[in-house]
């Protein structure tokens, strides 16, 4: 199988509470393709991150790189899993915010998906941009500036958008083009 992403760093950012398969998903289907992925959170590395089969407790993952030393100059990519606790705790940290807004910056893909878009808003990166999320955060996203629509996945320049599990196949190709396109 060719590694077409040899090389390629992307930084998922987390917390407890997120949909674990848009966390394991994405995760496996990059490694596979030959990037290195980390998880970074706003706890501290070493400590574990509560995943969710919808809203039953699913399993933990542990923290690789906490927040506080992360940055986005050490990654190419990032990408937000969704579930509804999970974003709902990112968007209180100015630093999650911040980390997300310099990869907009510096021009870098992120991939969103389910509840995960909630972060853009707060990161000042939904205005303007074609989106798509888990439905009812249609409204959301539309009061920021944002195009919403309900497909699998939208991309719009450097931002990969979805709506739900279901989506992660179409969600992983997205994201897999853009880093491959990336250079």
């Amino acid at each position: 199988m060719a590694q077409a992403l040899n090389g390629k760093k992307v930084a998922v950012l987390m917390t407890d509470g997120v949909e674990q398969v848009e966390y394991t998903g994405p995760r496996e289907f990059l490694e596979g393709q030959g990037a290195q992925v980390t998880l970074i959170s706003p706890k501290d590395k070493g400590e574990q991150v509560q995943g969710f089969n919808h809203m039953d407790a699913g399993d933990r993952f542990t923290v690789e790189l906490g927040l506080a030393d992360a940055s986005q100059g050490d990654f190419d990519a990032l990408v937000l899993p969704g579930g509804v606790s999970n974003p709902d705790q990112l968007r209180l940290s100015k630093e999650a915010i911040a980390f997300i807004a310099a990869f907009a910056k510096a021009d870098k893909p992120i991939a969103a998906i389910c509840h995960g878009p909630w972060t853009l808003i707060d990161a000042g990166i939904a205005r303007g941009k074609r989106m798509t999320s888990w439905p009812t955060l249609s409204t959301d996203l539309r009061n920021a500036g944002a195009q919403w629509s309900d497909e699998e996945v939208v991309v719009d320049g450097k931002l990969v958008t979805s709506r739900k599990p279901d989506d992660i196949p179409a969600f992983n190709r997205a994201i897999a083009r853009l880093l491959g396109a990336a250079g």
